[in-house]
């Protein structure tokens, strides 16, 4: 015998809340917010953010960088994004777009199921490889909790690896072709970290 309508929407009432727990409940986005400083004095932001999986899905990483330095005849302005794909714990998908006072550029790492194609276009360089070997370790990471065991980072930015090596507790020594970066944390928190520069270092600290 066919449903009254009456009877059909008391059904279709009864069913509601069990649809509504049958959906997927997603993870809350981690942040991690900077202050960039050059000299004492705050000249940018930086934003770390981390989107956990569902399911299947990717877990996605973003790094962004809001930078405006004026000194006398030092004058730079930059804003970059990473975005990194990452499944199983590996890397998928890293980009990287930058805008800055000297033009735009670009960045791009994509597994392609049995190598990576690295393409990295930036200010006063341009590098190109094939990557065989899973990439399971970035600079993005470091942002989210110390390289323990760690000896090495991609370099999203750079398509290339800066070296990792542990200066102390709770200190690292990140370090690429003359560059040397210093990661700070406490209690497994990134709390500062400096960027070495011949003329200033940037100093970028963890806000509260």
């Amino acid at each position: 015998m066919a449903l009254k309508p009456r009877w059909c929407g008391l059904l279709a009432l009864c069913g509601l809340p069990l649809a509504a727990r049958s959906q997927t409940v997603r993870p809350a986005l981690e942040t991690r917010r900077y202050a960039i400083e050059v000299a004492g004095l705050r000249v940018g932001t930086m934003t770390a953010t981390h989107q956990p999986p569902v399911g299947t899905a990717e877990a996605v990483y973003t790094l962004t960088s809001d930078v405006k330095v004026n000194f006398l005849f030092y004058h730079l302005k930059i804003y970059y994004q990473v975005v990194n794909r990452v499944r199983n714990g590996q890397l998928l998908l890293s980009t990287v777009t930058a805008h800055t006072n000297q033009g735009d550029f670009a960045s791009r790492a994509e597994w392609k199921g049995d190598h990576y194609d690295i393409v990295a276009d930036q200010y006063k360089h341009h590098y190109r490889a094939t990557e065989t070997q899973p990439i399971t370790y970035t600079v993005t990471d470091m942002f989210f909790g110390e390289p323990t065991g760690q000896h090495k980072a991609f370099a999203e930015y750079f398509g290339d690896y800066f070296a990792v090596a542990r200066a102390a507790a709770g200190r690292y020594r990140a370090q690429r072709d003359g560059r040397e970066d210093e990661y700070q944390y406490t209690n497994g928190q990134l709390t500062t970290l400096i960027k070495k520069n011949p003329l200033k270092n940037f100093i970028i600290r963890l806000l509260p």
